[in-house]
């Protein structure tokens, strides 16, 4: 799978242009080309500040979002690694809270690929590279590193018990199932279990691995449990009544799936002991936190004028059980780009009795679903644009969903570019 950038800069550009020309040879699985493209740039994944490392099928943004305004409401200088971008490349690399400059981001990336192009890294392992070197050079107080796909193989799974203050999984669900329920020898056979299993790879002796216990099914559970007594980590579950007592708070993200993701973030800091963290700050955290293009209302602006218009990167069914959640008792208008990987009915299905109309878009740069793939009721559109302005303005709100890559392209059209 690979992702596409741009950037106004020639100078980044360059680097993204070297960058897009990659590809992992094909079934190469593991982190031996990450750890020798990390040795030779000195091992900066060894010389970073406390990290708090996050895994899931949905929400391991969020509680990224989550750890990173509590620990800033504290007043710690906080470095960020996530993915994918949405309108900008710079987005994955949040240096002591800043978006990286596009002056630092050319000279990163150039050098770990000058010194690693023999090795044929991934795109992902390059841009892990060189987030991990900037953030080994700039101080700070704290990590906060979201897995990129999966877990165990994921590049971002090089982090050592030394370096971890807390590991988190999130809400769990089935994606990217070419990727990870691929048959393998010794590992769980059924694909929830499969799934967790994966997840749980980024589990190490003595660091807390923090799970949202509760949400999980049985053979999840059981695939964890497996994990953490193998690895020596410190299993700890988020109490249901954890996630209750967070509705009568005001949470920075909207959707009652916020109070989970909110409650793993709180978990997380209070099983580490790494970094001191006040009831006052984690209020304020959780009150400040946002995370755009999940369930984000959009500003009025140049594409979508005035009218309520929700955004949502949702692509799997446990996103469309979400935002049936969030829309129960309303009509909406549902706009829906997918790529070709994703399966549409698994979103769409839950999301049925909410639909008004459904209209269908190509996700820019990506082979995605025609509207043949969501039923006869859907239409096609040419663009985002185009689909907006053949609704019927009834007062209805429009929801913009399936696809993080559809979500970025909103954000530009639309002026809200993430800072």
């Amino acid at each position: 799978m690979r992702d596409f950038a741009r950037s106004d800069s020639p100078d980044v550009q360059r680097q993204l242009d070297r960058l897009g020309a990659l590809s992992v040879p094909q079934g190469r699985l593991g982190l031996d080309t990450v750890r020798a493209l990390l040795a030779r740039l000195g091992d900066p994944h060894k010389r970073l500040p406390p990290v708090f490392h996050v895994a899931g099928t949905n929400g391991k943004g969020s509680t990224c979002a989550f750890l990173r305004a509590m620990l800033e409401a504290q007043g710690y200088r906080v470095h960020v690694t996530t993915s994918p971008h949405l309108v900008r490349y710079n987005e994955r690399i949040r240096v002591a809270g800043e978006l990286i400059s596009d002056e630092r981001l050319a000279a990163v990336l150039a050098e770990v690929l000058d010194v690693g192009e023999d090795l044929e890294p991934s795109f992902f392992e390059v841009t892990i590279a060189a987030a991990f070197l900037e953030f080994a050079r700039v101080a700070a107080d704290a990590c906060v590193v979201e897995v990129g796909l999966g877990g165990r193989f994921d590049a971002t799974n090089v982090l050592e018990p030394e370096a971890l203050a807390a590991c988190g999984i999130a809400a769990l669900g089935i994606d990217h199932e070419r990727f990870l329920l691929v048959p393998e020898g010794g590992v769980p056979a059924e694909p929830m279990a499969r799934i967790a299993f994966e997840k749980a790879g980024i589990a190490k002796p003595r660091v807390p691995l923090v799970t949202l216990w509760p949400t999980y099914p049985a053979e999840a559970q059981a695939a964890i449990a497996a994990v953490a007594t193998r690895t020596g980590a410190k299993l700890h579950a988020v109490a249901a009544s954890a996630a209750d007592e967070l509705a009568a708070g005001p949470l920075g993200m909207p959707g009652a799936h916020q109070q989970w993701n909110a409650a793993l973030a709180i978990a997380m800091l209070s099983h580490q002991d790494r970094l001191a963290v006040s009831e006052g700050a984690v209020q304020k955290g959780l009150a400040e936190a946002t995370w755009p293009a999940r369930l984000q209302r959009l500003a009025p602006g140049p594409l979508i004028g005035e009218r309520e218009t929700w955004l949502d990167g949702g692509h799997n069914r446990s996103a469309g059980e979400m935002l049936a959640r969030h829309f129960r008792g309303k009509r909406v208008h549902l706009v829906i780009g997918m790529i070709e990987a994703k399966d549409p009915a698994g979103m769409i299905e839950p999301l049925k009795d909410s639909i008004a109309s459904l209209t269908v878009v190509p996700v820019p740069g990506h082979d995605w679903h025609p509207a043949e793939a969501f039923g006869p009721a859907a239409v096609a559109a040419p663009g985002v644009a185009d689909a907006l302005a053949s609704l019927p303005y009834d007062r209805r709100p429009v929801l913009i969903a399936g696809s993080l890559y559809l979500a970025g392209e909103v954000l530009r059209q639309n002026g809200e570019a993430p800072d």
